[in-house]
């Protein structure tokens, strides 16, 4: 939750929770843990519920529905032979794309030497009197 905050940023919302609630800050934290821990009461209520009703051993990040449906529905078999063709089309997917890459490489290493011999004869063709003002433009 804090994790993209640095401690400049978390001292300014602690002195502004400071200015907020003054003298009742500490009550405001102990009221908001309390509640935390209702919260996570009322959640692990839940799933001993649905582990009783179920007859399974249920846990919260199971209750996401493609987890739900790859423990409970399906067997390792029936995975496997779901993923088996779209493990070759993506095998394959990959291959043209490195084919393509790699041709793509060839093609910006050749207009890479092309630019720098036009580059180098155009550099010398110009007489050294020539300087251009890079400000300028």
């Amino acid at each position: 939750m804090f994790e993209n905050l640095n401690w400049w940023e978390i001292g300014a919302l602690l002195m502004l929770a400071l200015l907020i609630f003054g003298e009742r800050l500490p009550k405001v934290i102990s009221d908001g843990l309390r509640m935390l821990r209702g919260l996570r009461a009322m959640a692990q209520n839940a799933t001993t519920d649905l582990n009783r009703e179920l007859g399974t051993d249920l846990q919260l990040q199971d209750l996401h529905p493609k987890a739900f449906i790859r423990k409970h529905l399906l067997s390792e078999e029936d995975e496997a032979a779901i993923r088996k063709p779209l493990q070759g089309l993506l095998d394959d997917v990959k291959q043209d794309l490195n084919g393509v890459r790699s041709d793509l490489s060839e093609v910006a290493e050749a207009a890479d030497i092309k630019n720098n011999r036009s580059t180098t004869s155009n550099s010398t063709a110009m007489a050294p009197s020539q300087k251009f003002d890079l400000d300028a433009t």
